[in-house]
């Protein structure tokens, strides 16, 4: 089944474009309700998470090899913060597991 590319990216331009611009064209006062403040704040954070964490436990041959390299990163960032040393840190984690099971 042949899928059309103009169509498909019509689309896709259309729902970023009203994700956008909607706001900012319906909105004209300034947000004072602390929840939808908070709440628009982490809307990308959320939205890449979702994103990416399916992404994590399926990149490796095991599910599980995924988590652990999820968990180390968390670790790691937790403690660290440092993003070159999580991401070492967790492919490194993913190796080692990877070679166990």
């Amino acid at each position: 089944m042949q899928h059309n590319v103009y169509a498909s990216l019509l689309v896709m331009f259309l729902t970023i474009y009203s994700v956008r611009a909607l706001p900012l064209t319906l909105i004209r006062k300034e947000i004072k309700s602390r929840f939808i403040q908070s709440f628009l704040y982490y809307v990308p954070y959320v939205s890449l998470s979702v994103m990416t964490f399916p992404s994590i436990l399926s990149a490796t041959d095991s599910p599980v090899s995924g988590l652990v390299g999820f968990l180390a990163g968390v670790v790691l960032a937790w403690v660290d913060g440092n993003l070159f040393r999580v991401s070492i840190g967790a492919c490194t984690a993913v190796f080692i597991a990877e070679l166990l099971l």
